[in-house]
């Protein structure tokens, strides 16, 4: 059980109201996807109180990809309830902009300045090999909702030069062909934000920009480097058709869909983070690798859960008569 779950259910009475009995955790080769409603099982958790409120667990990738497989119970929670809450307003362009802002260096400074001029040279490199591709990795679809490859490319990883390590660590594990072919369709999150804008419903957020953006500001500049490197070394390898990712965001979708809350492979889309976290790694990088692991699982896991729950608590004991659709990434429920 997560910190999250724990949190709130030491606060709130849960119940849970999935359609089917929860399996134990499948794998990704025998989840079997249940074709009917009926036998759908549910990320929906009813708070008992008048009128009920509830918790969906989410995921970020394009809601076309799990929608279907969403049951009605949990469609129908959120049209009934009155007010929707997400972790960020990503319907706010306050916050948009407020994200874009703390991902940049400090007026003045490029990447070129900060990073090691060999780490530069790989970075830039790869970029070159990524803006080639993509042209081949977007879709019939894409194409004809009049996405281009340039255009693209400019809105992921435009500006990239004035952006903090960290979060072109982050841009680069994001910029795969899998991930390309899914742009241009709202992740699930943005889908229900969308949705509740236009039913007029209230809607409003739990956590402040700052609060997703100064943990990972918060790394001092070696482990950054390392993490950088290593996700450098990883797509370097995937394109020289030397490694496999274990976990895939098909792999992601298909447990999503399948219902699979408990397993591993979830935890993988609760901070957008990647593990570098590998027993092949020598001593002194391995020992760097999870102290990273420990200050995010520290700060964007059991900090961030508690500081949510006790929000969602206290909005839960000021509105007593409004009925609450909390969406949250499933993983960090």
């Amino acid at each position: 059980m997560s910190p999250w779950s724990w949190f709130l259910l030491q606060t709130l009475c849960l119940l849970p109201t999935g359609a089917a009995q929860r399996r134990g955790a499948p794998g990704a080769a025998n989840c079997e996807l249940k074709p009917q409603q009926s036998e759908l099982n549910s990320f929906l958790w009813t708070i008992k109180r008048d009128p009920p409120s509830y918790f969906f667990g989410t995921i970020h990738v394009p809601y076309t990809r799990v929608w279907d497989f969403i049951p009605d119970n949990s469609k129908e929670a959120f049209l009934q309830s009155s007010t929707v809450y997400f972790e960020l307003d990503l319907t706010d362009p306050y916050t948009i902009s407020a994200l874009t802002s703390c991902q940049m260096l400090p007026q003045g400074k490029n990447l070129q300045d900060v990073l090691p001029k060999d780490i530069y040279c790989r970075l830039k490199r790869h970029l070159e090999y990524v803006k080639l591709m993509m042209p081949s990795w977007m879709t019939p679809d894409q194409r004809g909702k009049g996405l281009y490859a340039d255009y693209l490319f400019n809105a992921i990883a435009g500006n990239w030069e004035r952006k903090r390590p960290v979060w072109v660590m982050l841009m680069v594990n994001s910029l795969t062909e899998v991930d390309i072919k899914s742009r241009g369709v709202p992740v699930l999150d943005l889908f229900l934000a969308q949705e509740a804008e236009r039913l007029r419903k209230q809607t409003g957020a739990v956590e402040k920009v700052e609060e997703q953006c100064h943990p990972l500001n918060g790394l001092n500049f070696s482990q950054v480097i390392f993490a950088l490197n290593q996700t450098l070394l990883q797509q370097e390898s995937l394109r020289a058709g030397s490694l496999q990712i274990p976990y895939t965001t098909e792999d992601l979708i298909k447990h999503y869909n399948c219902g699979d809350l408990s397993s591993v492979i979830l935890s993988h889309d609760s901070s957008q983070v990647p593990s570098f976290i590998n027993a092949t790694l020598p001593p002194q990088e391995l020992i760097t690798a999870q102290e990273i692991d420990s200050y995010l699982r520290r700060e964007l896991i059991y900090k961030r859960n508690e500081r949510i729950g006790k929000r969602v608590k206290a909005l839960l004991e000021e509105f007593p008569d409004k009925g609450f659709f909390f969406a949250f990434g499933a993983a960090s429920q």
